[in-house]
């Protein structure tokens, strides 16, 4: 199976439909409730149900998720059956194949029901409507690039007594969201030097995205809050919450990140934890809804940007 545990939650919607094709003398039957087997169409219903609260024990590949809602409605026509399914969750991966699925055994079902008194049946089609959710449903296409600044904070980097690994990571990460970094710097864990890189890289080179990396977290040098937190004109703490969160369900001492973020000028400022795995978490934790961010200060105009400040 795909291995989706470094997916985030987010609502997931389907929509499947499968038509049944039938002998127009049969409609009026379903319509009266004169089938001998019962109510086909609640029947069916109740087959929908089952069939997407048990997908990922039919199909193999598939991941067992936690199904919130089922809808399935059927239409009636002159010589047709069409079963419509509706599914929800809140979850890392899609409900395209409960949907899918469910459309299929409804159809099955009534199939099943109708077999005696009709020899003409045909399951015409199963297709899938609409979906929405995950990671798709918040990118946007963009022909033109962000532009990045990293600074990574570590006086051990920053000294040579060990190779940086954490800017590579980010840098990378960014790149699949058309972020190309164009300042890159080690710095020592002071207030001041990481306070005037990260003024310069905003006010002078006005770059859209900062990353400041390591210094988050609770030792006597880890001075990132404290040099970051006077620069930003506007907090932005839902995305810090959202790395603490995310961090915590792999690692138990990420809820000791003190990491920060918020707007300065144009810019978005990110600081993040130091390791390279912990960057990597932070930033699946917070793209691609940060880009929306990045394309709302890109469109406002001076006034604009200074009413995001408040």
């Amino acid at each position: 199976m795909r291995d989706v545990s470094s997916k985030k939650h987010t609502l997931r919607t389907a929509r499947a439909q499968a038509t049944l094709r039938v002998s127009p003398s049969t409609i009026p039957l379903i319509r009266e409730g004169r089938i001998d087997k019962g109510d086909v169409l609640e029947s069916s219903k109740v087959a929908a149900i089952w069939a997407a609260k048990n997908t990922s024990g039919l199909l193999p590949y598939c991941h067992p998720i936690p199904v919130e809602h089922v809808r399935a409605d059927f239409e009636l026509g002159e010589d047709s059956i069409r079963v419509t399914v509706e599914v929800k969750s809140i979850y890392k991966t899609g409900v395209e194949m409960e949907a899918l699925t469910a459309a299929s055994v409804a159809a099955l079902n009534a199939y099943d029901m109708l077999k005696p008194i009709d020899e003409a049946l045909r399951i015409e089609s199963v297709e899938l409507i609409e979906k929405t959710g995950g990671k798709s449903s918040f990118l946007r296409p963009k022909t033109e690039s962000y532009r990045a600044g990293i600074v990574v904070a570590s006086d051990r980097a920053a000294t040579g007594q060990y190779e940086d690994l954490s800017g590579p990571t980010a840098e990378e990460r960014l790149l699949e969201f058309n972020i190309k970094t164009q300042s890159y710097t080690v710095v020592q864990d002071e207030v001041e030097t990481i306070r005037q890189t990260v003024v310069s890289m905003s006010d002078a080179e006005k770059l859209d995205i900062i990353l400041i990396i390591g210094g988050t977290g609770v030792a006597p040098r880890d001075v990132t809050p404290e040099a970051v937190s006077p620069l930003l004109q506007v907090e932005l703490p839902g995305i810090a919450e959202a790395i603490r969160s995310y961090g915590a369900e792999r690692n138990p001492y990420a809820i000791l990140s003190r990491s920060l973020s918020g707007i300065r000028g144009k810019s978005l400022i990110l600081c993040l934890p130091g390791s390279p795995h912990a960057v990597r978490e932070s930033l699946l934790a917070v793209f691609p809804a940060a880009l929306h961010v990045l394309d709302l200060l890109q469109e406002a105009s001076p006034e604009g940007a200074s009413a995001l400040h408040g």
